[in-house]
C-alpha cells in the first residue's frame, strides 16, 4: 500500500512539473518593453555646437543598441568638463585638442580619460569672406579694423576660441572689440553682412556648414594661436569600470570629418538628428562593426 501511495505521489509531482513547464513556455514577454538590458545609464555632455550633435547621436544609437539607457546633458563646454571630472557626465564627443581646450585639460586632465581621436583635421581660426581680397593674414587687419566695424564676432564666453581670440587682439595690437554671442547669433550677423556684401570678421571652424553656405577663407595666423586640432572623445576617468564594453567601443571610435559636415548640413535643413545618425549607421555598417570589433 505504501508503495502504491508513493507511486501515485510521484505521478502527481511529475504532472505538476510538466504543466508548470508548459505554462512557462507559453508565457510571452510583454510587448513594447523598451527597458534597457543594462543597469547603467550613460550620460553624454552635449555642447551647443553643430559639430557636437552628429557624433553624439551616432554613438548614442549604437550604445542604446548595446542595451544601455543613454541621456544627453546639454551644457556649455566648461560645465561639460566639470561634469566629466566629477563623474556626472560620462562621455564628451567633441573635445578640441591640444590647443583649444588646453585650459580645461590643464585643470581637469587628471580626472578625465582621453579615450580616442574622432578625426584629426579640425581646422579653426578667424574667417572673412573671400571677396575681401586685400586681407589674407591676421597681421593684415592692422590699420584696417574699421573695414570690419572694429569688431570680431564670436561665440560664448566659456569657449576656448573666445579666450584665445581676446589674447590675440592684444598680442597683435588690433583695435577690435570681441563681440561674444551664441553660434547662431554670430552666424546670423555674418549672414546679414555677407548678404549686403560687407566685410565681416568672425570665428570659423571645421566641420561646419558655414564653409558650404559661405565662400570663406581662414586668415593666416603667423603667431600660431590657432592650429589644426584633433577632435577627441573624452570619458570620465572611471568610466572604463562603469561600462567596459562601451569604453572599448569608444576606444575604437573614428569618423571622417567630411561625414560630420554632411550630417550637419542635413540637420540644418530640418532633418531629425537621430534619423540622420541612423542613416549614417545604416550606410556605414562596416565601420560600425569595426568599432564594435564584430
Amino acid at each position: 500500500m505504501k508503495k502504491l501511495i508513493k507511486f501515485a505521489l510521484l505521478i502527481v509531482l511529475t504532472l505538476s512539473l510538466f504543466i508548470s513547464g508548459c505554462a512557462g513556455e507559453d508565457k510571452k514577454p510583454e510587448e513594447g518593453n523598451n527597458v534597457a538590458k543594462k543597469d547603467e545609464t550613460i550620460t553624454f555632455g552635449v555642447t551647443p555646437w553643430t559639430s557636437t550633435v552628429p557624433p553624439t547621436q551616432v554613438a548614442r544609437l549604437i550604445i542604446e543598441d548595446m542595451g544601455y539607457n543613454v541621456e544627453l546633458e546639454e551644457a556649455d563646454v566648461g560645465i561639460v568638463y566639470t561634469g566629466l571630472a566629477e563623474g556626472a557626465i560620462d562621455v564628451f564627443m567633441d573635445a578640441w585638442l591640444p590647443v583649444m581646450h588646453k585650459n580645461y585639460i590643464d585643470k581637469y586632465g587628471d580626472k578625465i580619460d582621453d579615450t580616442s581621436v574622432s578625426y584629426p583635421n579640425g581646422e579653426l581660426g578667424w574667417v572673412i569672406p573671400t571677396y575681401v581680397e586685400d586681407i589674407r593674414s591676421i597681421e593684415d587687419l592692422k590699420g584696417n579694423e574699421d573695414k570690419f566695424g572694429n569688431k570680431i564676432y564670436g561665440i560664448g564666453e566659456g569657449a576656448g576660441m573666445t579666450t584665445t581670440s581676446r589674447e590675440m587682439i592684444e598680442d597683435y595690437g588690433l583695435d577690435l572689440e570681441y563681440a561674444p554671442s551664441s553660434e547662431t547669433g554670430m552666424l546670423g550677423q555674418a549672414q546679414k553682412d555677407i548678404d549686403d556684401g560687407n566685410p565681416v570678421l568672425f570665428l570659423g571652424w571645421r566641420p561646419h556648414p558655414m564653409f558650404v553656405n559661405f565662400d570663406l577663407k581662414v586668415l593666416e595666423d603667423p603667431k600660431g594661436y590657432f592650429k589644426t586640432s584633433e577632435v577627441h572623445v573624452l570619458t570620465y576617468k572611471d568610466f572604463k569600470n562603469k561600462a567596459p564594453d562601451v569604453y572599448k567601443f569608444l576606444q575604437k571610435w573614428s569618423i571622417p570629418v567630411g561625414d560630420i559636415e554632411k550630417m550637419i548640413i542635413k540637420i540644418d535643413e530640418g532633418n531629425d538628428p537621430a534619423e540622420v545618425a541612423q542613416e549614417w549607421i545604416d550606410n556605414n555598417q562596416d565601420k560600425v562593426n569595426k568599432m564594435l570589433e564584430k
